[in-house]
């Protein structure tokens, strides 16, 4: 295929659309997060693992990279009834892993955020599933992000147990 046809720029065009909208998810985060530590986070009893803050920025970087340039992976598939499903997955997982920021940091309900993130792994799990039938690459680019899900969901549960009152 000739570099001058019009599928490299439209493929190079889903792309920027998939990170671009995992961008928007990520400054949606920052922006709820990136607040000056309020008094209620300062007042959280963490657990032992929570990593320092500085670490979440460069792992949430690489993440996010590896879920846009996964559903970009499939969004080049031939369109099939799994690859439409995978993407409807990827873009609830987006959208769930969106909220999650807002609604630890932003509305200090450490609950609604665990939910959440029960949902985000849900929705996470079952885009990695569907992309197997599709692309598998594209799956194995989800593990990182699965396994930070995890971490993440015990951090978060360990918050509400030892915050019953804040969370």
């Amino acid at each position: 295929m000739s570099i001058f046809s019009r599928k490299p720029k439209r493929s190079l065009l889903w792309l920027g659309v998939f990170a671009g909208a995992t961008w928007v998810a990520a400054k949606v985060g920052r922006a709820a997060s990136n607040r000056p530590r309020s008094l209620w986070y300062r007042l959280l009893s963490k657990p032992k693992a929570q990593p320092p803050a500085w670490v979440f920025g460069p792992v949430w970087t690489a993440l996010y990279a590896t879920t846009a340039y996964s559903a970009f992976r499939v969004f080049k598939q031939p369109a099939s009834d799994e690859r439409s499903r995978a993407l409807r997955l990827w873009w609830s997982q987006l959208a769930l892993n969106g909220a999650w920021t807002p609604l630890f940091f932003g509305a200090h309900r450490a609950r609604w955020a665990l939910a959440d993130l029960a949902a985000l792994g849900v929705a996470a799990s079952g885009y990695t599933r569907a992309a197997a039938r599709v692309d598998r690459p594209a799956a194995w680019l989800m593990t990182p992000y699965l396994g930070w899900l995890g971490f993440a969901g015990y951090l978060n549960g360990r918050i509400v147990q030892q915050n019953r009152l804040l969370a």
